[in-house]
């Protein structure tokens, strides 16, 4: 088994404008990918740095974000929070998805916004309430378009939005996840 390529955070090309462009831009790494399915595994990674208090540095590739406890489970609500981090992530991916999948189909998108949200009991987190869930017990995706498309064409655009969107896909399908301590260095 080969080792899976990391993900690159920057790239210095221009993003795909329309569907001829997008379409030129995957082509070969579809016939990749095709040919060779290992290529297609790329391994993304996070990491956190613990800080002072209860805090953590997250180095997104753009810049350094401390998240730290939420208000509601005594933060000071002057960090980031990972369960907004979550929805972020969430909302960012789904504008991309269906900025992609408007530009590959030929969909005529004026603009809009995804609002994402999600219901947290803080009872679970907190252990208050052992039958309250630890983390976000439902979360909604609404989508505000602009644009002229008939509804048929619009229902098609959300569908494969859906499909394609990787944060919303590994939500809804949660992979395996395994969790321990890293190797130490040899001295």
């Amino acid at each position: 088994m080969t080792a899976a390529k990391t993900a690159p955070h920057t790239t210095t090309a221009r993003p795909p404008a329309n569907a001829d462009e997008l379409k030129a831009a995957q082509a070969p790494l579809k016939a990749q990918y095709r040919e060779q399915a290992d290529s297609a595994v790329v391994t993304f990674r996070a990491e956190g740095r613990l800080d002072e208090g209860i805090a953590c540095k997250v180095d997104t590739g753009r810049a350094l974000v401390e998240a730290g406890l939420h208000p509601a489970a005594g933060g000071t609500g002057t960090q980031a929070c990972s369960g907004d981090m979550l929805l972020e992530a969430l909302a960012a991916c789904t504008g991309v998805t269906l900025n992609a999948v408007a530009t590959a189909i030929g969909f005529k998108l004026d603009g809009g916004r995804v609002v994402v949200e999600g219901d947290l009991d803080f009872r679970g987190t907190l252990g208050v309430d052992k039958e309250a869930p630890v983390g976000f017990r439902e979360l909604r995706i609404a989508f505000d378009l602009d644009t002229e498309e008939p509804q048929e064409r619009i229902d098609q655009l959300l569908k494969l939005t859906e499909r394609f969107c990787v944060v919303l896909q590994t939500i809804n399908k949660p992979p395996r996840i395994t969790s321990g301590l890293l190797p130490k260095a040899a001295e």
